[in-house]
């Protein structure tokens, strides 16, 4: 069978780090207008030749700075667009040395700096900044964490408290004001001000949390205890469920404790978060109690801006995401969670490197040291160092003997690179250690089958999209493979088409199952049902060799013969499978001479 790619989009089971995020994504969209605009500043060069012809000396001196200055201007302007946060960082720096009143310039070093995790430095721009603009929100914040983390909390106090209530920081500022109250040690303060944004909705559970959290280091125990279980919810999070079972445990209160984690995991199967409480209550890990998910304030408003870059993050405004994350981190370095979620947000800027940094400090003891690997491992193989990802895998799998997704994730890896033997090898010792297949373990045979069919063994791949299916008989992208792969074989036609129709009513906007159906459709004869839907998927998937190709087949089937060329020569030119292309080329030559089309290779 050929096809440009695998259909089977969105269709993976990798293990995704649970990230406790109680802010409403309708924030997502708010943030720092003003402070990441990227224009060019309106006459800098004109500073820069000033400057230049004031203080320079010798022929052409003057140009070759201008030249310098601008082209390093220009150079970190494309860097930050392209998320090359050092780089934009270098060259903005570099900049300021020419043109150092720059506004501008000045906020897009800064930016750049805490994006790419480099705070001191920022700090000292951040200085200049708000002496210049004291409203100038994120630069602001930077001092608040500075102070903080020399525990000048009433420093802390007292900016904040200036800072404007508007936007994104009529939650902010409260919650990281309780906080620094907290550092003073007024915690009545700090629980009043957490009161008011508990009475708003939306962000009752947040304000719960933290008041759960600042009663836990006060000491109030019964007050932290009534704080967290208010903040469990019907669906607790994974932070709310460790600082609850935590306080539990610590109250020699284990077994309760145990009851939460189960039923955290009973909802979250795949997480590995919990593992140390299970060792711990089993006793086959650490004696020692817990500690308090937060221990002080400066980890307290580190959880505020985990908070706050997990929401903007959920939004898809990842330029705002990173610099939370990084505030997060920048007030507590050995925040696992954290360290995932920064990570996250630069692989998806695609920044893998700088996600495989971050990954490699997540300390080897932690729970989501795990997940961090699996993670790194997605990210060397986005840099085509697809070799280390398989020998990373292979040695996860090797260490964890019973643990099934190591191998779900080096069978993907070594799918996408086409060595579908390996990837069954790799899926059917994930289908061992798994044992008792649930629903939640389709994706499993789903993928497995489609490296069964690509290696030509199409019974036990069959065998596994029917398996699928009865864990999960509405999968629309098993419904599809099946479907289109029984067309392609001229099998089971018409249970292939209410299959594919069904797919196409739960997945409408996607270009490969309408093609599917426009496939069925010319199989069955019905050709001009065949060359609208093809037509629609032609529309979705424009740049789809393979579907080109079917529409140039309808085309002709309906007498449209010109049409029916055009888009045989155009699937030529969209890279099309290498079997593909003799097939096209006879087409393009001769036509569709058989009535049959099931006598045309699919």
């Amino acid at each position: 069978m050929s096809r440009s790619v695998d259909r089977a989009v969105g269709a993976r089971a990798f293990l995704r780090a649970s990230v406790w995020v109680l802010l409403p994504a309708a924030l997502a969209a708010t943030g720092c207008a003003g402070e990441t605009e990227r224009s060019a500043p309106a006459g800098a060069a004109a500073r820069m030749a000033a400057a230049d012809q004031n203080g320079g000396s010798g022929s052409g001196g003057g140009r070759l700075m201008i030249v310098s200055a601008a082209g390093s201007y220009l150079a970190g302007s494309f860097a930050q667009r392209n998320r090359d946060y050092g780089s934009a960082a270098d060259y903005f720096s570099s900049v300021l040395s020419a043109d150092a009143e720059n506004r501008s310039i000045r906020r897009s070093a800064y930016l750049s700096l805490v994006a790419g995790g480099r705070m001191e430095e920022a700090l000292e721009i951040a200085r200049a900044v708000v002496a210049e603009n004291p409203g100038a929100v994120i630069a602001s914040l930077s001092l608040v964490i500075d102070d903080v983390r020399r525990k000048q909390y009433e420093a802390a106090s007292m900016r904040l408290e200036a800072m404007p209530r508007r936007g994104l920081n009529t939650f902010t500022v409260p919650l990281l004001l309780a906080w620094s109250k907290a550092g003073e040690k007024k915690y009545d303060e700090a629980l009043a001000t957490l009161a008011k944004i508990a009475e708003i909705p939306n962000f009752a559970a947040l304000a719960v949390m933290h008041q759960g959290l600042i009663n836990d280091i006060a000491g109030r125990k019964d007050a932290a205890e009534a704080a967290y279980r208010q903040a469990l919810g019907d669906r607790p999070t994974l932070r709310v469920v460790e600082a609850l079972g935590a306080f539990l445990e610590r109250q020699g209160r284990g077994q309760e404790a145990e009851e939460i984690y189960k039923g955290y995991l009973a909802e979250n199967p795949e997480s590995g978060a919990l593992d140390e409480a299970f060792e711990r209550r089993q006793g086959t890990g650490a004696a020692k109690l817990p500690p308090r998910a937060v221990v002080d304030p400066v980890e307290g408003m580190a959880e505020v801006f985990y908070n706050l870059a997990g929401t903007l993050a959920q939004g898809r405004s990842s330029d705002p995401a990173l610099i939370y994350g990084r505030f997060a981190l920048y007030l507590n370095p050995d925040f696992p969670i954290g360290q995932l979620l920064v990570g996250g947000v630069l692989e998806s800027v695609d920044r893998a490197a700088d996600a495989i940094a971050v990954y490699d400090k997540v300390d080897p003891k932690s729970p989501l040291s795990w997940a961090a690997r699996l993670r790194k491992a997605g990210a060397l193989h986005g840099l085509e160092r697809t070799d280390e990802a398989i020998a990373l895998l292979r040695s996860m799998a090797d260490e964890r003997s019973d643990d099934p997704d190591a191998p779900i994730r080096l069978g993907d890896t070594l799918r996408a690179k086409e060595r579908f033997d390996e990837a069954v090898e790799a899926y059917s010792s994930a289908v061992r250690r798994i044992g008792t297949l649930e629903k939640r373990h389709w994706s499993v045979l789903y993928a497995r089958g489609i490296a069964y069919e690509r290696t030509k063994r199409w019974p036990l791949a069959e065998k596994d999209f029917l398996r699928a299916l009865e864990l999960t008989p509405e999968q629309p992208y098993v419904l599809n493979y099946l479907g289109y792969s029984w067309v392609d074989q001229g099998l089971h036609l018409e249970r292939a088409q209410r299959m594919i129709e069904r797919a196409v009513a739960l997945r409408p906007n996607d270009g490969y199952i309408v093609d599917s159906l426009g496939w069925v459709l010319y199989r069955l004869g019905k050709y001009q049902g065949a060359a609208e839907q093809l037509e629609r998927a032609v529309t979705l998937r424009p740049e789809d060799a393979t579907i080109n190709d079917h529409l140039g087949d309808a085309y002709w089937r309906v007498g449209r013969y010109t049409e029916a060329q055009f888009q045989w020569k155009r699937a030529l030119s969209l890279d099309p499978d290498k079997e593909l292309i003799p097939e096209i080329q006879r087409k393009l030559r001769s036509g569709l001479l058989a009535k049959n089309p099931a006598d045309r290779p699919g």
